[in-house]
């Protein structure tokens, strides 16, 4: 085929900015696999590139295609590919540096797709890659939590993508989850195995001495969380630690979830707890790709809870 549909965006701004059309269809390179997009999630960083407050991080050049999270079939391979065949049903978190996963076929680093899990459909496929590896990492990383089954770790906005993912992986590790959110989801956080939820306008009055954070949120909550740590534990942000002398003031650690460059391995390992049913992916609507613009502008102006997925074939 020599065109495909796309969602590109032409000029950085708001959800206006994302146009549905025909482009070109790429070709693989050598080490590259061409994959047919069955579907790919919503996540904060799509809106973040196509608004251009990753311009300068990823350098996108314009017109550029957003998505990171996508699941489907590979297409073909080019020269010097192994680890995969045409046909294979995949998913992954794309190239950041790469067009993305909004359209009907992107260009992967064959290295760097996982098998799907033989449980999941296309659409729960690309509800995993980046809220599973961003609560992975952030649990189970060296340089951050490293939780064992002997702690206990409190999760703010944990019906998140993210946040729901840590949750479960916590209570598979044998670990104690706290989680935190607002009071419309204490159901769903509970059906997920937490150990106790606690509505986040008050956790610091009745939470202490937790051995981790994982905070999905940032700001105030952030800002909150220090003194419920004990000595020695550490905070793990999605967004980056806004005052690292805090930490340091209380014998405590702040850190960012380390950028993974190898995603297949840990996708993987996921993907096994996933067909074993030990954890599941949370997704709250399915929306077609030519509605990709309603969604940004949905996340925009509410709290997403869970994933949103948007279905290319």
């Amino acid at each position: 085929m020599d065109t495909m549909k796309a969602v590109r965006v032409h000029a950085f701004g708001g959800p206006e900015v994302l146009r549905f059309e025909d482009v070109p269809c790429p070709e693989p390179a050598e080490g590259e696999a061409l994959v047919r997009v069955a579907a790919t999630g919503f996540n904060p960083v799509d809106a973040d590139a196509r608004s251009g407050r990753l311009e300068a991080l990823f350098l996108h050049a314009l017109p550029m295609t957003p998505g990171v999270d996508l699941s489907g079939t590979v297409e073909r391979v080019g020269p010097h590919v192994d680890d995969v065949v045409a046909g294979d049903e995949v998913f992954t978190r794309a190239d950041f540096l790469r067009q993305g996963a909004y359209a009907e076929f992107v260009l992967v680093s064959a290295s760097q797709l996982a098998k799907k899990p033989h449980s999941l459909d296309f659409i729960r496929a690309a509800a995993v890659p980046v809220a599973g590896l961003a609560a992975w990492d952030a649990l189970f990383d060296p340089r951050t939590a490293s939780l064992t089954d002997s702690q206990t770790v409190l999760i703010h906005g944990a019906a998140s993508g993210v946040g729901s993912f840590a949750v479960q992986f916590a209570k598979w590790r044998g670990a104690r989850a706290i989680a935190t959110g607002s009071t419309r989801d204490e159901a769903v956080v509970r059906g997920l195995g937490a150990d106790e939820f606690v509505d986040r306008r008050r956790f610091e009055d009745v939470v202490s001495g937790v051995d981790a954070v994982v905070d999905t949120v940032g700001g105030t909550i952030q800002d909150r969380s220090w003194e419920v740590l004990r000595t020695g534990g550490v905070l793990v942000s999605l967004d980056g630690v806004a005052c690292p002398e805090s930490a340091k003031a209380r014998g405590v650690r702040g850190v960012s979830i380390p950028f993974r460059t190898s995603v297949a391995p840990a996708l993987e390992v996921i993907g096994h707890l996933l067909d074993a049913r030990r954890v599941k992916p949370l997704i709250t609507e399915v929306f077609p790709l030519e509605q990709a613009r309603r969604v940004h502008e949905l996340a925009e102006r509410a709290e997403i809870r869970g994933k949103i997925v948007l279905v290319v074939i």
